[in-house]
């Protein structure tokens, strides 16, 4: 029995007004006739947090996918102008752990998010600067587009980061960052912390404060690099399959010569390239040759001058950035011109296609060189994976 003075009804609509859910009886296709009856059967379904499909059918089944985020750019030049500023403003230390700061798509309701699943970050390091020791679950990499001096740490192993290296790393391994040189250097960051974000899995912890002075000493290649970074060749003594590449850096000579190779073999009449003018790699992990990251695949494509790619649909969301060259790129209906730095993000199944206009006063190789990371082993990972190139 309830208390004196409220009644049945009431609780009811107090219940109804807290509720989250809210229909709306409309007069459509498909839809039942707006009646008293089908208003106050609504107002049942919201007091009780009931949601009936075919109110919401559309949205949730959509003939094709209906990406939340929206195709945007970021000029490099302006985002290494805020870094900076940061950099004079902002410690790195424990509380902040890094100096990075996001893309925030502008359709994700301010959210660090480069796209639904993707974050993307410029990450700034001052000189003599340490960035404190930390893990967490979401995987990462490190992708270099100008600079050098600056190394990462991972798991005790000192790794170099130089212009065009690309350096993976998969979650809940221990990681700092040094720079030992006398000038500031800047670098991208991608995760999938939204992904993980979303799915609410993950875990973070801090480590050391500092680096150990060993560690400050910086050989030429990473313990990784010396066990792992032989072309076709696996060690026979490496320990199991870890849920990332066991290399810890690609480095940019052996990218830029695979591209142009490719781009040889296609001058002398034979194949290799994904299309005229068109050469592209993806990084793979040398244990078994699957996705460097669990979530995450990185690749490298390269445009000669001229040549213009045939525009792709895929499920799953991307973020590119210019390496170097320039050019201009297409991404549904909007289009940029693009220089060295700039990034941008391409959300699932919207149209993607990129022109190259490098020359040899933009470009080292008189190409449009493009880094791309995609959510592509999630959607693989959940056969949902679909690619459709436009005529």
């Amino acid at each position: 029995m309830h208390a004196v003075g409220v009644t049945d009804s009431s609780i009811a609509q107090d219940t109804v007004q807290d509720s989250p859910v809210r229909l709306q009886a409309v007069s459509a296709a498909g839809q039942p006739d707006v009646t008293p009856a089908l208003e106050q059967l609504y107002r049942g379904f919201e007091q009780e947090l009931l949601v009936p499909l075919w109110t919401e059918i559309g949205d949730l089944m959509p003939a094709h996918p209906r990406s939340r985020a929206v195709p945007h750019l970021w000029r490099w030049e302006r985002l290494r102008e805020l870094a900076a500023q940061a950099g004079d403003l902002v410690p790195v230390g424990r509380g902040g752990e890094r100096r990075a700061i996001a893309l925030a798509n502008p359709s994700l309701g301010g959210r660090p998010f480069a796209t639904p699943t993707l974050w993307a970050a410029i990450q700034y390091l001052m000189p003599g600067e340490d960035a404190p020791e930390h893990r967490h679950t979401q995987h990462a990499f490190r992708f270099v587009v100008e600079g050098s001096g600056v190394w990462t740490v991972v798991g005790g192993d000192p790794v170099p980061m130089n212009r065009g290296d690309f350096l993976p790393q998969a979650g809940w391994n221990w990681h700092a960052h040094h720079n030992a040189t006398a000038e500031p250097m800047a670098w991208i960051d991608g995760l999938d912390i939204p992904f993980q974000y979303a799915t609410e899995a993950q875990f973070f912890e801090f480590g050391r404060d500092g680096i150990g002075d060993a560690e400050r000493i910086t050989p030429e290649r990473s313990r990784s690099e010396r066990l792992w970074a032989h072309p076709g060749l696996r060690p026979l003594s490496a320990a199991p399959a870890t849920p990332g590449s066991p290399l810890l850096a690609y480095k940019w000579e052996h990218t830029d010569a695979a591209l142009a190779d490719q781009l040889l073999l296609e001058r002398e009449g034979f194949g290799g390239t994904v299309e005229p003018g068109h050469a592209a790699v993806r990084y793979s992990n040398p244990h078994d040759g699957s996705d460097v990251l669990p979530t995450v695949r990185a690749e490298f494509h390269r445009v000669v001058r001229g040549a213009e790619t045939a525009p792709v649909r895929e499920t799953g969301s991307s973020v590119y950035q210019v390496f170097d060259g320039s050019g201009t790129v297409t991404v549904g209906d909007r289009s940029w011109t693009v220089s060295r730095g700039d990034l941008f993000a391409v959300p699932s199944w919207e149209p993607f296609s990129a022109r190259s206009e490098a020359g040899a006063t933009d470009s080292d190789a008189d190409a449009l060189d493009l880094f791309r990371f995609s959510d592509a082993p999630v959607f693989e990972a959940l056969k949902l994976d679909r690619t459709q190139k436009d005529a």
